[in-house]
Order: structure tokens, then sequence, then C-alpha cells
């Protein structure tokens, strides 16, 4: 579970928020209507993705180097 693993928690943070942005790049109203609620996580995600992208793709060149050659 990527509960138990830090590195593994990261991962499906980082897939989650890269996965939600691209969806609402494809189809922004599937996102938008869940603005609130337990699905307003993924809008959220994606508000993140879209706002933060530089820094998230730094967090994903970093992550993807570390499990290449670290582990």
């Amino acid at each position: 579970s990527a509960i138990f693993n830090f590195q593994s928690l990261l991962t499906v943070i980082l897939l989650l928020i890269c996965t939600c942005a691209y969806i609402r790049s494809l189809a922004p109203s599937l996102l938008d209507k869940n603005k609130t609620g337990l699905l307003g996580i993924f809008w959220k995600c994606a508000r993140i993705g879209e706002r933060k992208s530089p820094y998230v793709a730094v967090c994903c060149i970093v992550m993807a180097f570390s499990i290449l050659f670290v582990q």
C-alpha cells in the first residue's frame, strides 16, 4: 500500500495531480461541476496542477530520477 511508504505516497499524489490536470484540459466540465464534496478533491488537484505546473513538473522530474537511479 502506498500509505505506508512515503515515496510511493508522493508518487501517487503527483500522478493524481497530473492526471486531474490532464483530464481537466480535455473535458473541463467533467471536473468543474464537482467543486465541493468528496469529488472536489479531483477539482482541487487539477487546480494545483494548472497553477503550480512548474513546481509539479520539477517534482515529477526529481521523482523519476529518484525511481530510476536511486532505487
